[in-house]
């Protein structure tokens, strides 16, 4: 059978002493290293770096920041470009050629001599892999330059443009761009001597071009950053050679960590089933070995020595730590009680295995001795023990997890965490089994997602873990009593606030998703033990999609803001206006307390004070500041009714019917007033084809509920609400004066919102229809509830201005400021009168 060679250089060069045997039939190499050592592998020829695809994401980020400063911190950028250029003079005394003359020379220069030696080397495929990339940077460099030209704004266009011949010109060097994807494709400086010297003349070119004023400074950095880019992904699309250590540079690496091999055999994962699945089926390691490449995502090999010894050889590849990293720095960042520090190279993630390991091993958890450690190309070997015969939990039926294996499981955990040793990663695939003289013995590997000296959150989380995939196995009742026997009471109490799906292994969380009701039990089981226990989720997530929204909405609306405000327009909008329209908006604000407040006594089961209930309104203004548009309301109301003795069942539908007769009330009034200006419109306030988008949404959404899931998800959630206002409801019915009082509440603060924003347009010395003025403040309102930011912050300001401007034409940069009025005065005004109104109540005990 012919030999396979294996590679490891990154510009393709075959390593003439790696040649492997077949993959399965295993016989010796012909190279002297590996003579009379069988090798079973698939080795990966090419790799895929995910550094790579970082690269090419930073960048597009670098493009778009320097075009974000170019724009904004235009006098930044230009102050750098001149202190620069104030050395042209000296320049030009120093240089001995034109300055156009050393452009076409790097231009012709640089490509000539990288294209020749990849010739010369015959690397084929990397030669045209670089002239792709030449060429995509050439592209979307020119593609940059018309879009500047065609869309970007004026200061955009002067932050990348030079002065020539009177005018501004859009600068971005196309030749930089080219010879950069060229040369991120080649590969790095010291592979090759003409990338070296070539990268070195192009930094002194664009040095050049810099002082002599030939080129803008962002101008030059986009170029630079559109050639990484399409450098970076081009070689992350087409991959690079393997530098991971395969064939003699494998087996050379075991002889280092002193071992002398005669057979290496790949256990079959996920990498060797996309190069060969056929071949992959065939090399098939032992159940625990398998159970390891599941649980670690690192090569394992079958290593048997001269002496004898049947062993594991853990290989960890260097191209996948930055996945890794990352992966360890989001979890670090978004999830609470997990360690900042990251790994973030080759070596110090086989560092903190081996430490992870000794660790175990030292605090008496029965786990594979690690025996030695070596470094092989871009790869580090770990060898270690085989764990007997044992096989893991996954492999085994359910007869076969009776008591005294779940007790010793606990018991093995128990010793890590007397150490202040946590695992972090507990699934079915890290325990393996072994019956030794018809006793189980439990094996807990794969450390290296660990800590030591962990907090006593991390351990609360092993537990929690492995409560969880033990409940998956045996049930929740049954879970809870193992951990029972061997962990102290406190310490099984604690896992109820983690009973959560973010505190699980992925694997675990797959097999969870198909069984949804284990959590569930978990958590009654826990109180039916402990009564005492708290099952209260706690907060595990320093961030989710509504803080992000929370923070990213408000500064996206202060930049909207800050750019769209055009000084000579408000300040002309302001002397044709009137400053008293202000007072009359913030008065008619708080009206609408009073409107809400007259709702909410309507609705409720008990008779409130008025007086109370307008303070309790006037308190959710400062609550707002914490809480979501229109949530802020609803929590006081709630908290005042449950005060006065109301069931929190009774309670929560009174609040819930407050909500619900305000958007019936909301959606009635814009449909009247729409009827009655019908009539002096010349024009729909809407276009025909917003009225055509709207309606084929309508479809869509309508269409959707004809699927029997979605329409059950529907169901799910709103026939809860319904069950619990619908009683209520009927009872107001019975009583036309409550009905009379709720709308009439509702319609004082819908208008006293409608005639505020109004009276703000009056402030500026604006004009709209009042149907027009309904329908921007409906849009605000609406956009406030359904992005979750604090009192809408943002979020409001936003939609009051694009649609102000969309439906009346006021100019964005007035319409944003008729906007921010408005909400200052119905709003931000508004808020130190609610803390003191929250102040009164809560001394009072009303709140």
């Amino acid at each position: 059978m012919p030999a396979t060679p294996a590679s490891h250089a990154a510009d393709g060069a075959a390593a003439a002493d790696a040649v492997l045997p077949d993959p399965v039939l295993g016989t010796p190499g012909s190279s002297p290293s590996t003579e009379g050592i069988t090798i079973e592998d698939i080795p990966t020829v090419r790799v895929h770096h995910p550094s790579d695809l970082l690269g090419t994401v930073l960048s597009l980020l670098g493009v778009v920041l320097v075009l974000m400063l170019a724009t904004y911190a235009h006098n930044t950028t230009s102050g750098v470009a001149e202190d620069v250029q104030g050395f042209a003079t000296f320049l030009q005394q120093i240089l001995f050629v034109p300055v156009s003359l050393l452009e076409g020379f790097v231009i012709l220069a640089v490509p000539v001599a990288v294209i020749t030696e990849l010739a010369f080397r015959r690397l084929g495929r990397q030669l045209l892999e670089g002239m792709a990339a030449a060429l995509a940077a050439l592209v979307l460099n020119e593609v940059a330059r018309w879009a500047i030209e065609t869309f970007g704004s004026a200061e955009l266009m002067i932050g990348m443009s030079i002065r020539s011949d009177g005018r501004w010109v859009v600068t971005l060097p196309a030749y930089v761009a080219l010879l950069v994807g060229l040369l991120t494709v080649v590969g790095p400086r010291g592979r090759r001597r003409t990338v070296t010297w070539s990268w070195n003349l192009i930094w002194f070119a664009a040095g050049v071009l810099l002082i002599t004023a030939g080129v803008s400074l962002p101008g030059l950095i986009v170029s630079l950053l559109i050639g990484r880019v399409a450098g970076l992904g081009i070689r992350y699309l087409s991959g690079v050679q393997s530098e991971r250590a395969y064939g003699s540079s494998l087996v050379n690496g075991v002889r280092r960590a002193g071992f002398e091999p005669v057979r290496l055999s790949r256990v079959a994962d996920t990498t060797t089933d996309e190069v060969d699945p056929q071949r992959a089926a065939r090399l098939d390691g032992d159940a625990a070995a398998r159970a390891l490449t599941r649980s670690t995502d690192h090569r394992v090999y079958e290593l048997t020595t001269a002496d004898g010894e049947n062993l594991d050889l853990v290989v960890i590849d260097g191209d996948r730590q930055v996945v890794g990293m990352l992966t360890r720095l989001w979890r670090s960042l978004r999830l609470r009680g997990i360690e900042g520090r990251s790994v973030v190279s080759l070596r110090q993630a086989a560092e903190r295995t081996a430490l992870l390991s000794y660790a175990a091993r030292a605090a008496g958890v029965l786990t594979p001795k690690l025996l030695s450690i070596a470094e092989a190309d871009d790869s580090m070997l770990l060898v270690q023990e085989r764990p007997g015969h044992a096989v893991p939990l996954s492999d085994l039926d359910d007869e076969e997890l009776t008591d005294e294996l779940l007790r010793e499981i606990w018991a093995q955990l128990q010793l890590a965490h007397d150490a202040g040793i946590a695992h972090r990663s507990l699934t079915s695939d890290v325990l393996l089994v072994e019956m030794v003289v018809g006793r189980p013995v439990v094996w807990l590997t794969s450390w290296e997602q660990g800590d030591v000296a962990s907090t006593e959150l991390a351990r609360r989380m092993d537990v929690t873990q492995l409560v969880a995939m033990l409940a998956l196995r045996v049930g929740a009742t049954r879970a809870l009593d193992s951990a029972a026997a061997v962990v102290p009471p406190e310490h099984v109490a604690a896992i109820g606030p983690l009973l959560q799906m973010i505190a699980l292994p992925r694997q675990t969380r797959d097999e969870m998703r198909a069984n949804k009701k284990v959590l569930a039990e978990l958590r009654s089981a826990l109180v039916a033990r402990l009564p005492e226990a708290d099952v209260e989720p706690q907060q595990l997530v320093r961030f989710g999609a509504r803080t992000v929204l929370t923070i990213v909405v408000p500064i996206v609306a202060i930049v909207f803001v800050i750019t769209s405000v055009n000084v000579n327009q408000i300040t002309s909008a302001l002397a044709t206006g009137d400053w008293r329209w202000t007072v009359v908006s913030f008065l008619l604000g708080l009206l609408t307390l009073l409107g809400a407040a007259l709702a909410f006594v309507a609705f409720s089961p008990v008779k409130l004070p008025v007086w109370r209930a307008t303070l309790v309104q006037t308190a959710a203004t400062f609550v707002g500041l914490a809480a979501p548009a229109g949530i802020g309301p609803a929590a006081l109301n709630l908290r005042m009714l449950t005060k006065r003795g109301v069931s929190t069942t009774l309670a929560a539908a009174t609040v819930a019917l407050v909500q619900v007769s305000q958007f019936v009330v909301t959606l009635g009034l814009l449909l009247v007033l729409t009827i009655v200006s019908g009539n002096n419109e010349s024009s729909l306030p809407v276009s025909p084809a917003v009225l055509l988008v709207i309606g084929i949404a309508a479809a869509l959404v309508a269409s959707t509920l004809l699927v029997p899931k979605v329409r059950q998800w529907v169901l799910t959630k709103t026939m809860p609400m319904l069950r619990q206002t619908w009683p209520r409801l009927i009872e107001v019915l019975g009583q036309p004066w409550r009905l009379a009082l709720a709308v009439g509440g509702n319609l004082l603060m819908t208008l006293g919102f409608i005639f505020a924003f109004d009276a703000s347009l009056a402030a500026f010395g604006q004009d709209a229809t009042l149907i027009q003025v309904a329908l921007v403040y409906l849009a605000g309102n609406t956009a406030g509830a359904l992005i979750p930011t604090p009192g809408g912050m943002g979020t409001i300001e936003l939609a009051l201005a694009g649609t102000l401007t969309s439906i009346t034409g006021i100019n964005p940069g007035i319409a944003t400021s008729i906007a921010v009025l408005f909400r200052v005065a119905t709003y931000w005004l508004r808020i130190p009168i609610g803390w003191a109104a929250m102040r009164y109540l809560q001394k009072s005990g009303e709140l």
